[in-house]
Protein backbone atom coordinates (compact mmCIF):
# COMPACT_ATOMS: atom_id res chain seq x y z
CA UNK A 1 0.00 0.00 0.00
CA UNK A 2 1.34 3.23 -1.22
CA UNK A 3 0.86 5.79 1.99
CA UNK A 4 1.88 9.41 0.04
CA UNK A 5 -0.41 10.91 -1.81
CA UNK A 6 0.36 13.47 -5.18
CA UNK A 7 0.18 16.71 -3.12
CA UNK A 8 3.24 18.10 -2.15
CA UNK A 9 1.86 20.21 0.75
CA UNK A 10 0.30 17.49 2.68
CA UNK A 11 2.01 15.22 5.14
CA UNK A 12 2.95 12.67 3.93
CA UNK A 13 3.14 10.01 6.42
CA UNK A 14 -0.25 8.32 8.14
CA UNK A 15 0.33 8.95 11.39
CA UNK A 16 3.27 9.44 14.45
CA UNK A 17 5.48 12.18 12.18
CA UNK A 18 5.96 14.60 8.99
CA UNK A 19 7.14 14.15 6.00
CA UNK A 20 6.57 16.99 3.13
CA UNK A 21 7.53 16.30 -0.11
CA UNK A 22 7.41 19.84 -2.41
CA UNK A 23 8.56 18.14 -5.88
CA UNK A 24 11.05 19.80 -8.27
CA UNK A 25 11.97 23.26 -6.33
CA UNK A 26 14.86 23.40 -9.12
CA UNK A 27 14.27 23.23 -12.99
CA UNK A 28 16.29 20.50 -14.57
CA UNK A 29 19.31 22.75 -16.00
CA UNK A 30 19.69 24.87 -12.92
CA UNK A 31 19.46 21.25 -10.58
CA UNK A 32 22.18 20.03 -13.51
CA UNK A 33 24.56 22.96 -12.85
CA UNK A 34 24.23 22.55 -9.04
CA UNK A 35 25.35 18.45 -9.07
CA UNK A 36 27.83 19.51 -11.27
CA UNK A 37 29.46 22.13 -8.59
CA UNK A 38 29.10 20.01 -5.70
CA UNK A 39 30.71 17.33 -7.82
CA UNK A 40 34.02 19.25 -8.23
CA UNK A 41 33.90 22.00 -5.15
CA UNK A 42 33.00 19.56 -2.61
CA UNK A 43 36.14 18.12 -0.53
CA UNK A 44 33.84 14.68 -0.26
CA UNK A 45 35.33 11.86 2.42
CA UNK A 46 33.94 8.21 2.86
CA UNK A 47 31.98 8.16 5.68
CA UNK A 48 33.10 6.26 8.74
CA UNK A 49 31.10 4.09 11.52
CA UNK A 50 32.78 1.77 14.56
CA UNK A 51 31.38 -1.47 14.20
CA UNK A 52 32.47 -3.94 16.68
CA UNK A 53 34.66 -1.69 18.04
CA UNK A 54 36.42 -1.31 14.72
CA UNK A 55 36.43 1.94 12.13
CA UNK A 56 34.94 0.90 8.88
CA UNK A 57 34.27 3.24 6.30
CA UNK A 58 31.35 3.49 3.58
CA UNK A 59 31.17 3.64 -0.04
CA UNK A 60 29.55 6.45 0.00
CA UNK A 61 30.95 10.05 0.56
CA UNK A 62 30.05 12.52 2.54
CA UNK A 63 31.12 16.22 3.77
CA UNK A 64 29.89 18.17 6.65
CA UNK A 65 29.65 21.67 6.88
CA UNK A 66 28.33 24.44 9.25
CA UNK A 67 28.30 27.82 10.48
CA UNK A 68 30.40 27.24 12.80
CA UNK A 69 32.82 24.01 13.55
CA UNK A 70 30.22 21.76 14.82
CA UNK A 71 31.27 18.45 16.48
CA UNK A 72 28.27 16.26 14.79
CA UNK A 73 28.48 12.44 16.10
CA UNK A 74 26.47 9.14 14.35
CA UNK A 75 27.40 5.83 13.62
CA UNK A 76 29.79 6.10 17.00
CA UNK A 77 32.03 8.42 14.49
CA UNK A 78 32.42 12.16 15.10
CA UNK A 79 32.61 15.08 12.39
CA UNK A 80 33.93 18.41 12.53
CA UNK A 81 32.24 21.40 10.40
CA UNK A 82 33.84 22.61 7.46
CA UNK A 83 32.71 26.38 6.35
CA UNK A 84 29.84 26.72 3.85
CA UNK A 85 31.04 27.29 0.37
CA UNK A 86 28.75 30.28 -2.36
CA UNK A 87 27.17 27.06 -3.99
CA UNK A 88 26.09 25.60 -1.14
CA UNK A 89 24.73 28.61 0.37
CA UNK A 90 22.73 29.50 -2.61
CA UNK A 91 20.97 26.04 -2.02
CA UNK A 92 20.48 26.72 1.40
CA UNK A 93 18.64 30.43 0.97
CA UNK A 94 16.49 28.43 -1.66
CA UNK A 95 15.35 25.46 0.91
CA UNK A 96 14.94 28.60 3.65
CA UNK A 97 12.94 29.98 1.50
CA UNK A 98 10.63 27.20 0.64
CA UNK A 99 10.61 25.48 3.76
CA UNK A 100 9.92 28.79 6.19
CA UNK A 101 12.63 27.64 8.14
CA UNK A 102 16.34 28.18 8.76
CA UNK A 103 19.19 25.67 9.28
CA UNK A 104 22.62 26.21 10.43
CA UNK A 105 24.53 22.97 8.84
CA UNK A 106 24.24 20.59 5.88
CA UNK A 107 25.30 16.90 5.94
CA UNK A 108 26.14 16.18 2.39
CA UNK A 109 26.04 12.47 0.68
CA UNK A 110 27.31 11.33 -2.66
CA UNK A 111 26.16 8.31 -3.90
CA UNK A 112 28.31 7.26 -6.75
CA UNK A 113 25.76 4.68 -8.01
CA UNK A 114 23.01 2.24 -7.38
CA UNK A 115 25.41 0.22 -5.65
CA UNK A 116 25.52 2.65 -2.78
CA UNK A 117 22.76 3.22 -0.24
CA UNK A 118 22.41 3.47 3.41
CA UNK A 119 20.76 1.21 5.76
CA UNK A 120 17.59 1.71 8.10
CA UNK A 121 18.52 4.34 10.45
CA UNK A 122 16.41 7.77 12.52
CA UNK A 123 18.25 11.24 12.42
CA UNK A 124 17.72 11.25 16.32
CA UNK A 125 20.89 12.26 17.50
CA UNK A 126 20.54 14.39 20.70
CA UNK A 127 22.62 17.34 19.00
CA UNK A 128 19.51 17.95 16.23
CA UNK A 129 17.13 18.67 19.13
CA UNK A 130 13.79 16.15 19.93
CA UNK A 131 12.49 17.18 17.26
CA UNK A 132 14.62 17.65 14.02
CA UNK A 133 13.34 19.85 11.10
CA UNK A 134 15.70 17.78 8.04
CA UNK A 135 15.67 19.52 4.35
CA UNK A 136 16.75 17.07 1.71
CA UNK A 137 17.62 18.62 -1.43
CA UNK A 138 17.77 15.64 -4.30
CA UNK A 139 20.55 16.50 -7.07
CA UNK A 140 21.71 13.87 -9.84
CA UNK A 141 20.24 10.23 -10.13
CA UNK A 142 16.29 9.18 -8.85
CA UNK A 143 16.28 7.39 -5.91
CA UNK A 144 13.96 5.53 -3.87
CA UNK A 145 13.87 6.99 -0.21
CA UNK A 146 11.95 4.37 1.98
CA UNK A 147 10.15 4.85 5.60
CA UNK A 148 9.70 2.28 8.30
CA UNK A 149 8.12 2.34 11.14
CA UNK A 150 10.17 1.41 14.50
CA UNK A 151 7.06 -0.64 16.17
CA UNK A 152 4.11 -0.63 13.84
CA UNK A 153 6.98 -1.62 10.85
CA UNK A 154 4.57 -0.17 8.70
CA UNK A 155 6.57 0.66 5.29
CA UNK A 156 6.27 3.01 2.22
CA UNK A 157 8.61 4.62 0.14
CA UNK A 158 8.84 7.62 -2.40
CA UNK A 159 10.83 8.42 -5.41
CA UNK A 160 13.04 11.61 -5.18
CA UNK A 161 13.85 13.69 -8.39
CA UNK A 162 16.29 15.25 -9.53
CA UNK A 163 15.95 19.58 -7.80
CA UNK A 164 13.50 17.85 -5.40
CA UNK A 165 12.76 18.76 -1.68
CA UNK A 166 11.83 16.17 1.33
CA UNK A 167 11.06 18.10 4.53
CA UNK A 168 11.06 15.39 7.75
CA UNK A 169 9.95 17.25 10.55
CA UNK A 170 7.97 16.81 14.04
CA UNK A 171 8.13 13.47 15.45
CA UNK A 172 9.45 11.75 12.70
CA UNK A 173 12.94 10.52 13.95
CA UNK A 174 11.34 9.62 17.00
CA UNK A 175 8.96 7.20 15.46
CA UNK A 176 10.17 6.59 12.17
CA UNK A 177 13.34 4.89 10.46
CA UNK A 178 14.21 5.83 6.62
CA UNK A 179 16.80 4.22 4.30
CA UNK A 180 17.87 4.34 0.48
CA UNK A 181 18.01 1.05 -0.86
CA UNK A 182 20.72 -0.25 -3.03
CA UNK A 183 19.77 -0.59 -6.72
CA UNK A 184 21.15 -2.74 -9.59
CA UNK A 185 18.85 -0.18 -12.35
CA UNK A 186 21.02 3.09 -11.31
CA UNK A 187 24.11 3.73 -12.76
CA UNK A 188 24.45 7.64 -12.27
CA UNK A 189 25.45 9.41 -8.77
CA UNK A 190 23.18 11.33 -6.91
CA UNK A 191 24.09 14.14 -4.32
CA UNK A 192 21.65 14.58 -1.49
CA UNK A 193 22.15 17.84 0.75
CA UNK A 194 20.26 17.33 4.33
CA UNK A 195 20.16 20.68 5.82
CA UNK A 196 19.52 20.75 9.39
CA UNK A 197 19.82 22.53 12.72
CA UNK A 198 22.74 21.57 15.20
CA UNK A 199 21.77 22.83 19.32
CA UNK A 200 24.75 23.60 21.24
Amino acid sequence: MDLFNTNPLQNLLPYDGSVIYFGKILNHNIANQYFNKLLKEIPWQQDEFILFGKRMLTARKVAWIADKDYAYTYSNATKIAIPWNDTILQLKNRVEEKTKASYNSCLLNLYEDGSQGVSWHSDDEKALGETPNIASLSLGATRKFQFKHKKTKQKSEIVLEHGSLLVMKDATQANWQHAIPKTKTVSKPRISLTFRTIYE
